[in-house]
Formats: structure tokens, sequence, C-alpha cells
């Protein structure tokens, strides 16, 4: 049975630091559990240090083991345009969120680590079917201080794998699309239950 299509599109960044790794693995795990959900999505990313230059090996041989491919790829450095344009963004670390808000100040309140937001959302609950983005956000984001973004928090952070052995890569890619996979469930507009 296919699911329905919930038609308001989401802008949805996806930010690590060279845009060679964690963050092209996420735009394409984001985007297919989206899809898989019914949530129109136009999902992006970028990279606060990024060179131009292709996914590594590594990550284009993890994703075509899933049916994704990200051979394509090329990464890109992380604007304040891209920012501005983005409903949602999603970084791989807490430096990420931080770099970003330093880019474009206001973009705070739309702007979590992938692991913080699926993690919120867990506490706070899903979004209801009628709730716009940003209130769901707003909601998830009720208790968030400044400070919850400082220095670096596995309960935060994707591990990065650069430089490390095809492991590394395999376990960044596991845990990014079970976090894709919890966060298309929260993002996925469910009905409001009848009192």
């Amino acid at each position: 049975m296919a699911r329905p299509s919930y038609t308001a599109a989401i802008e949805l960044l996806v930010v690590c630091t060279g845009n060679i790794n964690r963050s092209p693995m996420g735009e394409a795990l984001v985007r297919s559990r989206l899809a898989e959900r019914g949530v129109v999505a136009r999902v992006t990313s970028a990279g606060t240090r990024a060179t131009l230059g292709p996914a590594s090996p590594e990550v284009v041989a993890l994703m075509s083991e899933r049916g994704l491919d990200v051979a394509d790829h090329v990464s890109r450095q992380l604007t304040p345009e891209q920012l501005d344009g983005a409903d949602l963004v999603l970084g791989m670390a807490r430096e990420h969120v931080r770099e970003s808000v330093l880019l474009v100040p206001d973009a705070l309140a739309r702007t979590f680590t992938l692991k913080e937001l699926v993690r919120r959302g867990q506490e706070h609950g899903p979004r209801w079917h009628g709730e716009e983005l940003a209130d769901w956000l707003d909601r998830l984001a009720v208790d968030r201080r400044h400070a919850d973004l400082l220095g670096a928090a596995d309960a935060d952070d994707v591990a990065d794998p650069i430089g490390q052995r095809m492991g590394a890569y395999r376990r960044a890619a596991d845990e990014i699309d079970d976090l894709a996979t919890s966060l298309a469930r929260l993002v996925a507009p469910v009905p409001i239950a009848a009192p």
C-alpha cells in the first residue's frame, strides 16, 4: 500500500565538515527514509570546511549497498544562502550547529544535530497532522539552552570516520541510517487522536 504524500515540501540541509563522508550519507539516507514515509523533501548537504571533491569511496560503496547512489556527489562549502533557504538544518555534530549559527544567527531555531533532533522528537512527540514544521521544531526546543551546544558530546555527535578503516565508515552509516529512519517517523505528520 502506498503511503500518503504530504505536499508541503521541506527544504532540509545536512551539514558536516568536509561534505565527503557524514553529510553525503545523511543527505542520501534522510532523503530516502523521508520518501518512504511519503514526506516531500528537498534534501541537500554542505560542509563547514569543504573543498571541491567527490564523496569518499567508502561512502559511495556503503550507500550503494543500501541501493543509494552518491557517485555523482560533489562537496560544497556551507553558505548563508543555503542556511537561509533551509526549513531544517541537521548537523552531524554540535560543531556544525555552532558554525551554522555563526553564519546565520537566526537559524538556531531550525538547526539541530541529527541525534539531538531525534532525541527531542522522541521526548516531546512526533509532528502532528496539520502542524507546521517550524511549530514542531519550536515545541521540541522549548527547554533548549545555548549551553547544550558547547563542546562535543557522544549524545549529539556522529563520529567522523575520516582516515579510519571501513568498519568506522560502516558504523557511521548504520548510525545515520537508524537516525534517518527515526527522523522520518517523527517528521511524517501523524493524525491527532480523538478525545
